[in-house]
């Protein structure tokens, strides 16, 4: 890395403190700050959809949900990211006064084209790295399609559930999710057929 690259890097006291000004959400991935673009409707009803069966199945449990505003840290060896997830699920949360969460126990990411790279790459990466965490669930925006990494033991399985007559099991957080909840109003594009008329 050059001299002129270190010299922009940020701390992270400093990017807590600009994100409590600033008007516009920003992740942090050691000492780089990346600005969050706006979702389509699409994306966001999904998360909204996640956000309110998670609210309604989790109340008076243990855990707890939280929508993209909350802002999780990752410690991993050489850096300290901070990525907003659309959902999260908290069942230890940090102190009421902090402005992010540490031990998130299940993480959802809506999947777009611009942020699928990074959400299947990078994010799921450092996310797997977070001891509390159960479940890290990739969610097509376009298609009927969940993926779930799984914690096993000291490792992650990739579970794939398709078709809106599906459903989730997340035993480790006490809620199966049907993909009926999760894509309710969302219309799919028809698929393509291979009439030439």
């Amino acid at each position: 890395m050059s001299a002129a690259l270190k010299w922009n890097l940020i701390t992270v006291e400093q990017y807590l403190a600009n994100e409590l000004a600033s008007p516009i959400k920003h992740e942090y991935v050691g000492g780089e700050v990346y600005a969050m673009a706006g979702a389509a409707i699409t994306h966001n009803r999904i998360a909204t959809n996640i956000t309110g069966f998670m609210v309604v199945r989790l109340d008076g449990k243990r855990c707890e949900v939280f929508n993209s505003d909350q802002k999780i840290r990752i410690m991993l060896k050489n850096q300290v990211r901070f990525y907003y997830p659309e959902v999260s699920v908290i069942c230890q949360s940090n102190p009421g006064n902090e402005h992010y969460q540490d031990k998130p126990a299940t993480v959802f990411e809506v999947l777009s084209e611009s942020t699928r790279r990074a959400d299947e790459g990078e994010k799921k990466d450092a996310y797997l790295t977070i001891p509390s965490l159960k479940h890290y669930v990739l969610v097509e925006q376009d298609i009927p399609v969940v993926v779930v990494f799984r914690r096993k033991g000291r490792k992650f399985v990739r579970e794939v559930y398709e078709g809106l007559d599906a459903v989730v099991p997340l035993p480790e957080i006490g809620v199966d999710l049907p993909l009926a909840e999760v894509y309710k109003r969302v219309v799919f594009a028809p698929e393509p057929t291979d009439d030439l008329e």
